[in-house]
């Protein structure tokens, strides 16, 4: 079991990695991510218990948390602190009661990354996603439907903040991802890679339901609103999802869903 440690002075320096979090979650955290709430805490301890550095949570919450407790190392310290003294480190009223540390995953290149996936695999690039509720979505999605990959392009939001966590179920904690560098090609790396690239559009000329999935394959999806660049378009296989009254666009999260079941469930 880990080490329990009642905190009552909102400025002890021992939890000084969650103090004011909304501004610190901005700016970044050298290495490290907040998770929060009881979900994303079991996700996380789930499936990368070495990355815990400490918790944080209400004493009232402990008797629901023992299976996360078992999975944590015997110096892992959990902190036990009462609402308001709680709220006062985050600097907000935090009524989900439970907060976690963790270490980010190292990093690894989109080259090593596709490298080492198997002969069928199914990866999503996402270009230009820069909101946290859209790529805590997609991530949920991802996960939910076996996606073997994420590249992000540099104009992508942090999937490690905070809420994309939350939005992700902890998700974005386990799905293997990789950063584009600014400017790389996209095409080519996947072309390399041998996968087929599929660009949601809705002036595509073939629809999901005649697509049959390929052996690799790659799901492009870009911002609501400006999409993918045009270059990346013209190089990719187009995909368009049918849509009644005329109406020509989803929500980005919503269409990973349904592309991604697709591929994974009827185009097989």
């Amino acid at each position: 079991m880990p080490q329990f440690i009642a905190i009552s002075d909102p400025d002890d320096p021992r939890v000084a990695a969650y103090r004011d979090i909304r501004e610190r979650d901005l700016v970044g955290r050298q290495g490290l991510f907040v998770a929060e709430g009881e979900t994303v805490l079991r996700a996380f301890v789930r499936d990368a218990p070495g990355r815990v550095q400490s918790l944080l949570i209400d004493p009232r919450r402990r008797d629901k948390l023992d299976e996360v407790f078992a999975g944590l190392g015997e110096t892992t310290p959990v902190y036990l602190v009462e609402q308001a003294v709680l709220d006062a480190v985050a600097g907000f009223h935090l009524h989900r009661g439970v907060l976690a540390i963790g270490e980010k995953a190292p990093e690894v290149s989109p080259d090593a990354l596709l490298a080492g996936l198997a002969e069928t695999a199914l990866v999503m690039v996402l270009c230009g996603i820069a909101n946290h509720d859209n790529l805590g979505g997609i991530y949920r999605n991802a996960a939910a439907f076996g996606v073997d990959a994420v590249l992000l392009d540099s104009d992508c939001c942090d999937p490690l903040y905070r809420k994309a966590i939350r939005v992700s179920v902890g998700a974005a904690l386990s799905v293997p991802t990789a950063v584009l560098a600014r400017g790389e090609d996209i095409a080519g790396l996947l072309e390399r890679h041998g996968f087929a690239a599929l660009a949601l559009s809705p002036s595509a000329g073939q629809t999901l339901a005649e697509l049959k999935t390929p052996a690799r394959c790659a799901v492009l999806l870009g911002a609501e609103g400006p999409g993918l660049s045009a270059e990346l378009m013209a190089r990719a296989r187009t995909v368009g999802i049918p849509m009644a009254g005329g109406f020509d666009s989803l929500n980005v999260a919503t269409t990973s869903g349904i592309v991604l079941h697709h591929l994974r469930f009827t185009g097989r």
